[in-house]
């Protein structure tokens, strides 16, 4: 759960403002470069998760990746593809992709802000939440393809296997 101080609900203008709030707060590592965009490291159960803002003022919208720390090679991308549709069926919000240029599977999602004066801090917070508890909930299935070998169903047969009570 992501650390806040809620008392301000809505800041009037660049929503990178609040994510920079936020990230304070959690005292993660970040690289603010400007007024547009900024980088985010977050610790996660099976990786440091690399987070990347970009707001545009113009279409007033913010869009938002959350990247693994793995890479998918040419020939692994057929299988990669695959995963990728079985797990989008899945999400609710946002989707994974993989970029091409740099073979990294990445959660994606993007809001607009059109006529709001602004988002509130809950918005930035549930963005950031519901990347980082999906990319927790596929990592495996992920790794299973890329690391394992794994065929895309094999490998979400396997990730998507609920555990009951604690060891």
């Amino acid at each position: 759960m992501i650390e806040t101080d809620t008392s301000e609900d809505i800041l009037d203008g660049n929503p990178l403002d609040i994510v920079e709030k936020i990230v304070e707060i959690n005292e993660w590592i970040f690289d603010r470069r400007n007024d547009q965009e900024m980088a985010v490291q977050v610790p996660g159960t099976w990786c440091d998760y690399s987070l990347y803002f970009a707001w545009n003022e113009e279409m007033e919208a913010i869009h938002f990746t959350c990247a693994f720390d793995m890479r998918v090679t040419k020939e692994q991308r057929p299988q990669a593809y695959e995963l990728l549709a079985l797990v989008n069926d899945r999400m609710w919000l946002g989707h994974f992709t993989v970029w091409s240029d740099e073979g990294l599977p990445m959660y994606r999602h993007a809001i607009p802000f059109r006529g709001a004066k602004g988002p509130a801090i809950e918005q930035m917070e549930d963005l950031v939440e519901t990347a980082v508890s999906e990319c927790e909930r596929f990592y495996p299935a992920f790794q299973y393809v890329i690391w394992g070998g794994k065929t895309a169903p094999e490998a979400i047969k396997a990730a998507m296997i609920d555990t009951i009570g604690e060891a």
